[in-house]
C-alpha cells in the first residue's frame, strides 16, 4: 500500500535537501549525513520516508558507479594475515612445511596448496578459501 504524499511537505523537503546525483566523495558524505539523520528520526513523516527511499538510491548509484579493488591474491591475503597478527615467516615453519617452502609461499614462488590453505585456515580462523 502506497500512501499519499503531501506535495507541499515533501516540495519542502526537496527544496531544503536538493537531492542530486553524487559526483564525489563530498557529496556522498553529505548525503549519507542526511540518510543518516532521516532513518534515525522518530515518527518519520511519510514524505520523509520517500526523501530516505530518494537519498539510498541516489548512494547505491554512486557506490555502483566506484571502480572496485581487484580481489587479492592468495599470497596477499597471507602477508596481511601475517602482518595483523605479527607473524612471521618462522611461525608457520612446520606447521606448513619447510622453511624453504614457507619462504617460496610467502615471496609468491609456490601455489598454497589445498591442505596447506586448510592449516593456514586453521592458524588464522578464516575460511581456507581465501588461499585459494
Amino acid at each position: 500500500m502506497t500512501l499519499a504524499l503531501d506535495d507541499n511537505t515533501y516540495n519542502q523537503l526537496l527544496t531544503k535537501f536538493q537531492p542530486k546525483i553524487i559526483e564525489n566523495e563530498e557529496e556522498y558524505e553529505q548525503a549519507r549525513h542526511l540518510l543518516i539523520n532521516l532513518i534515525s528520526k522518530q515518527d518519520r513523516l511519510p514524505e520523509e520516508t520517500a526523501m530516505v527511499k530518494l537519498m539510498a538510491t541516489i548512494i547505491k548509484d554512486f557506490d555502483a558507479r566506484q571502480p572496485q579493488p581487484e580481489p587479492a591474491s592468495p599470497q596477499e591475503v597471507l602477508l596481511h594475515l601475517m602482518s595483523a597478527n605479527n607473524m612471521k615467516q618462522a611461525d608457520l615453519v612446520g606447521k606448513n612445511g619447510s622453511k624453504g617452502v614457507v619462504s617460496e609461499i610467502v615471496n609468491g614462488k609456490r601455489s598454497i596448496s589445498k591442505a596447506q590453505g586448510k592449516i593456514l585456515g586453521e592458524i588464522f580462523n578464516v575460511s581456507p578459501g581465501v588461499f585459494m
